[in-house]
């Protein structure tokens, strides 16, 4: 899986990627037909109460992609809860997947003509 990190208003570091890198490669094992991943990461400083970090992720599957966006004070915890979002919505479209083709296959089981 190829994992495209961008930042906006602020430096990315490598540390930052190597964690997001970690992070977002950890997302194969639930789904192994991942394509890309497009993270966003971007700080914004007009709140009253300090920074806040925007962590947005896209990924490209096949079928419908999935897009998650999360906030925190924390640039670390905002990644993690992206990650973690991403990670359950995976999960289901794994199970999904799985179900229909269950389905298909009980379908032309069930189609056969058995001959005595």
């Amino acid at each position: 899986m190829q994992v495209i990190l961008t930042s906006k208003n602020f430096e990315l570091t490598d540390s930052i990627k190597d964690y997001a890198d970690k992070k977002f490669g950890s997302l194969d094992k639930f789904f192994d037909k991942i394509i890309r991943a497009e993270v966003l990461i971007s700080k914004d400083g007009h709140h009253n109460k300090g920074d806040v970090y925007f962590c947005e992720c896209k990924l490209e599957i096949p079928g419908p992609d999935l897009f998650v966006s999360k906030d925190e004070p924390n640039m670390y915890k905002a990644i993690d809860k992206v990650s973690d979002h991403l990670a359950e919505e995976l999960k289901k479209r794994k199970e999904k997947v799985e179900e229909i083709a269950k389905q298909e296959r009980r379908d032309t089981r069930d189609n056969k003509e058995y001959k005595i």
